[in-house]
């Protein structure tokens, strides 16, 4: 089984690219990162975040086991090399297939993205600037896919080709 991992900023389009690749792929699962730690209020730190790799571990698991499940799309913005590590190691040591991708952009493209997302309450300005700060951070990583002028299919077709 193929496990795709998609990290990148906040706004980038994580959510957007694994929920249309999922719809796109029939027996695949879609892990929302932030469902896996919702708290309230939002706590992340170090338990949190090791909390939430564990939980997606456990659903990576479960969906295993599932005779449907052809493959897992998981979204979620690891901001910090140790969890995305330690995510991707817990992974492979499943015996899974893991592809793991950064989604960046240019500033313009982030922000028409933020501008577009009405629904999501931490599409604030303060919130904004801190995703602009990290895209140097994000952009320093393997396996980025620059998202600016792209289509959220390019960009699918993309992750999906990156599928050895």
């Amino acid at each position: 089984m193929n496990v795709i991992v998609i990290n990148g900023p906040m706004g980038i389009g994580k959510t957007t690219v694994g929920t249309y690749i999922a719809d796109s792929n029939p027996g695949t699962a879609f892990i929302d990162g932030d469902w896996c730690m919702d708290l309230h209020p939002f706590v992340g730190n170090k338990e949190t975040r090791d909390m939430a790799v564990n939980n997606i571990l456990h659903m990576i698991g479960n969906y295993k086991e599932c005779s449907v499940c052809k493959m897992v799309v998981v979204a979620w913005i690891m901001d910090d090399e140790q969890v995305h590590e330690n995510l991707i190691n817990g992974i492979k040591d499943m015996g899974l297939n893991v592809k793991s991708v950064t989604l960046v952009s240019d500033e313009s493209q982030l922000r028409k993205q933020w501008e577009a997302d009405v629904t999501c309450p931490w599409r604030t300005e303060e919130w904004f600037n801190v995703s602009l700060k990290s895209l140097e951070y994000f952009s320093s990583l393997d396996d980025c896919i620059n998202t600016t002028g792209k289509s959220v299919e390019s960009v699918a077709d993309l992750v999906m080709n990156s599928i050895e």
